[in-house]
């Protein structure tokens, strides 16, 4: 087994754990150390490859990652949680002019953590706009805006879901990376600092994606649903992004659209 696979496993099981709690805190804290794990593990593999100039050393890779099949609803919001999963982990994305899948541009082990967040975060965001949804809330007159349709109410519902999932992965990576830099930087006469095996992974992930990418045009959502207001719905999205935990998400098969960047 590799040091990657050892890695994918213990974030796996850490995320485990939060199946196990129906405290909010715990559920925070599960996927806060899952994000810094993944972290760490990334920055720790740039360090190595900063000294590693053998025909071995690890490249940046383009992988196809299904988010659904074509005539699926919601799958905007699918793309919107992958992204934000993917900006907190140094993963550049195209995606399919309608949705149905992306390619993943990056180090192999941070494309793979994405896809175990994403996998694990996409149920949540879908039981929980569900549930939302079943409660008839967004039909009421609410204090804040007006009642709005169940389709309006469920893409701004998982919009905010996936916006609050990135602003907490984002946290915890900002957090780590900053221990790092300042534990590497007082280090720095053994090796490379954190800093700058960052910014030489970032300027090489950035370049294999300018190489690669086949992408034309922009990805364009729904921008007129998306619009709509439904600040109750958006509220709703974003609580339940704060109390995430992270459950099993089936595969599902992709079709071959063309991409938008």
């Amino acid at each position: 087994m590799t040091t990657s696979d050892r890695h994918l496993q213990r974030i796996a099981a850490l995320l485990r754990q939060s199946e196990g709690t129906d405290n909010p805190h715990e559920a925070h804290v599960f996927l806060t150390r899952a994000q810094e794990l993944a972290t760490r593990h990334s920055i720790d593999l740039a360090l190595a490859r900063a000294t590693d100039t053998g025909p071995t050393r690890s490249t940046p890779i383009a992988r196809q990652i299904t988010i659904g099949e074509r005539g699926t609803r919601g799958l905007a919001t699918y793309v919107q949680l992958f992204l934000a999963i993917s900006g907190a982990n140094d993963v550049r994305v195209d995606i399919a002019h309608d949705s149905t899948w992306v390619m993943a541009f990056g180090m192999e082990t941070d494309i793979a953590t994405v896809e175990l967040l994403y996998t694990r975060l996409l149920t949540q965001m879908v039981r929980a706009s569900r549930a939302y949804l079943r409660s008839r809330l967004h039909r009421t007159k609410p204090k804040i805006g007006t009642p709005v349709h169940g389709t309006t109410a469920r893409i701004a519902f998982q919009n905010a879901f996936a916006d609050k999932i990135g602003e907490r992965l984002t946290t915890a990576r900002d957090a780590t990376r900053a221990h790092m830099i300042a534990t590497t930087t007082d280090a720095s006469a053994s090796g490379p600092s954190a800093a700058l095996v960052l910014r030489d992974k970032q300027i090489e992930v950035t370049d294999f994606y300018q190489r690669n990418s086949r992408a034309r045009g922009s990805w364009n959502p729904d921008k007129r649903r998306r619009r709509r207001p439904a600040p109750k719905a958006a509220i709703a999205g974003r609580q339940a992004g704060q109390r995430a935990r992270l459950t099993d998400q089936p595969a599902l098969p992709a079709p071959h659209p063309r991409l938008r960047s």
